[in-house]
């Protein structure tokens, strides 16, 4: 089994796919296989055994994702031996359900970045490190990972290039002038911690290195802790990509109260934050409360209309 995921993985790393995260899980199933002593093709036994037997989370929800991970490999294996076996059907229910997040208030977000300014050191550059990366990622939607490793950033033309990052894409991200004014007052400070090379992050700490992620989401946590700010979406914590989920959803607010053209928009944007499919994009449409108002007042308009004509 081992050697069959090796070729398997070879085989599609050479047409271009990445597979880092599937991959490792992928040779762990093969080490489970080995272990538990199976050979031979594969088998829907061996298969759930697996799925079932090594999952972390033992819910249907995570079971049907670990499932979702070996249905190509077993397509794979379909074709060189007739034998292979593979549950066909979902039989543990949806594997993704997107939730409900977080969206924030203006005043939520005043709030972070006034407790960031407050971080310890006060003397240091890393109070305003976490304000201004907490304040772009609010401002254009980035996520937390791409602000992190940014390090393209021309304040003169507005503009920042975010490369090589989620789904393996590059992309401009323009951005307002107030964002421009903050992003000069953080250089002018931050020259004095680490040299400005053209390929150094933009955002560094004390040390002269970036915060790791690890190290961002706890402070942030101490941050929505000291202010006070209580999940009102399905997850059970504020996240730092709330702050996302909050950009796109304050756009096509306004976009759907200036009476835009959504479809056009919405692809725009789309490309914008960094979604691989613009179906990504349209969820906010149907997935926050808010937003499904809108769109459920204008379907009963639209509905109307119809049928007076009707």
């Amino acid at each position: 089994m081992q050697e069959r995921v090796d070729a398997y993985l070879a085989e599609r790393r050479c047409l271009g796919f990445d597979l880092s995260g599937p991959g490792a899980q992928l040779r762990s199933f093969a080490r489970f296989a080995y272990l538990s002593g199976h050979v031979g093709p594969l088998t829907t036994e061996i298969v759930l055994a697996w799925v079932k037997g090594e999952a972390r989370n033992a819910t249907p929800a995570s079971w049907a994702r670990r499932l979702n991970v070996l249905r190509p490999f077993a397509g794979h294996e379909m074709r060189l031996d007739p034998a292979t076996e593979f549950p066909q059907s979902s039989i543990f229910g949806r594997a993704y359900q997107r939730l409900t997040p977080h969206i924030y208030t203006g005043d939520e977000i005043t709030a972070l970045l006034d407790a960031a300014r407050r971080l310890q050191p006060t003397d240091s550059i890393r109070p305003m490190t976490y304000e201004t990366v907490l304040g772009l990622i609010a401002a254009t939607g980035l996520r937390v990972s791409e602000a992190l490793k940014l390090g393209d950033v021309n304040i003169t033309d507005r503009c920042l290039t975010v490369r090589m990052t989620k789904f393996a894409k590059s992309r401009h991200v323009p951005f307002h002038a107030s964002v421009a004014a903050a992003l000069d007052r953080y250089f002018a400070v931050r020259v004095r911690y680490a040299p400005s090379a053209p390929d150094a992050p933009f955002f560094v700490g004390v040390s002269g290195r970036t915060p790791s992620k690890r190290q961002v989401h706890w402070t942030f946590q101490q941050l929505r802790r000291d202010v006070g700010i209580v999940a009102r979406g399905a997850y059970d914590e504020v996240r730092i990509h709330d702050l996302r989920h909050t950009f796109i959803c304050r756009r096509v607010q306004r976009w759907q109260a200036e009476g835009a053209d959504i479809d056009n928009a919405i692809a725009a944007l789309a490309t914008y934050v960094g979604h691989a499919k613009v179906s990504d994009t349209y969820w906010y449409l149907t997935g926050i409360p808010d937003l499904m108002a809108v769109a459920c007042s204008r379907f009963e308009a639209f509905a109307v209309e119809e049928c007076c004509h009707g």
